[in-house]
């Protein structure tokens, strides 16, 4: 690591599309490095009990003791379901013991989403979701929780990680358009199984210029709130929400 770059700490359950993040590093100026610590999981299964066990705290915190030695600056359980599944406060309380072992501020991919919406000024979204209907309904309330109305909501119903991560851009560009809603401000794509590094500009221009907020791209920004360093630059693949900025106006999240 040299001086000017900052070290991104990220907890990724099993393995199906974490090589999204090696690949948007380079992406970033100043230059940032991705530390991919892999938690352990009971069942990849999009299915409410095997969400609360991958995300289970003590996962989170053996990730931790494994990603402690590499000094990260910051770091973000990149999970979606592992997260929403426990509701908006639950998820807060999730990743304060991690922020705590760790010594630096920490959070997740569902509370990412909620600060780029904030942030962005988004209140109504329609949620494109690869997961089966009843765990997007749990994610349709953790939105509502934290104030944003989900107008729209459609479900490829894939039970599995290992199964998203296999979709293609051309099969998620067909899934977010088909997903467009006139009430919508914005386009909400969950799960960090599915792959969008360097696609989100196409998909948002394939939606006639409407902001997509992806799993991926919303971790990557949120971690870049945490971490000294910026502002930061980010390559314009990466879509909109990194042209409106990367300073978080607020931090409720990750160590209080």
């Amino acid at each position: 690591m040299t001086d000017q770059s900052r070290r991104i700490g990220i907890l990724y359950p099993f393995h199906s599309a974490e090589d999204d993040y090696p690949r948007m590093a380079p992406m970033v100026r100043p230059r940032v490095e991705m530390e991919v610590v892999h938690t352990t999981i009971a069942e990849d299964a999009h299915r409410e009990d095997a969400c609360l066990a991958t995300g289970d705290v003590n996962r989170l915190l053996e990730g931790a003791r494994e990603l402690a030695p590499k000094q990260v600056d910051a770091a973000m359980w990149a999970c979606t379901s592992g997260s929403f599944v426990y509701g908006l406060e639950g998820a807060r309380d999730q990743v304060r013991p991690v922020a705590d072992y760790l010594g630096v501020q920490v959070s997740s991919t569902s509370l990412a989403f909620v600060s780029a919406l904030h942030y962005l000024g988004i209140r109504r979204v329609a949620v494109a979701a690869s997961y089966p209907r009843d765990v997007t309904l749990l994610l349709k309330r953790f939105l509502s929780d934290a104030g944003v109305e989900t107008v729209h909501l459609d479900c490829l119903d894939i039970v599995t990680g290992v199964e998203v991560a296999l979709l293609n851009q051309e099969q998620v560009t067909q899934f977010v358009c088909g997903n467009d809603h006139a009430d919508a401000e914005a386009i909400v794509v969950p799960d960090t199984a599915m792959h969008s590094a360097g696609w989100v500009a196409d998909l948002e221009a394939a939606v006639g210029g409407k902001t997509v907020l992806t799993a991926n791209q919303v971790t990557l920004w949120q971690a870049l709130q945490l971490v000294d360093g910026g502002p930061f630059h980010v390559d314009e693949s990466m879509g909109s929400l990194f042209r409106a900025g990367t300073t978080h106006p607020d931090s409720n999240f990750g160590r209080d």
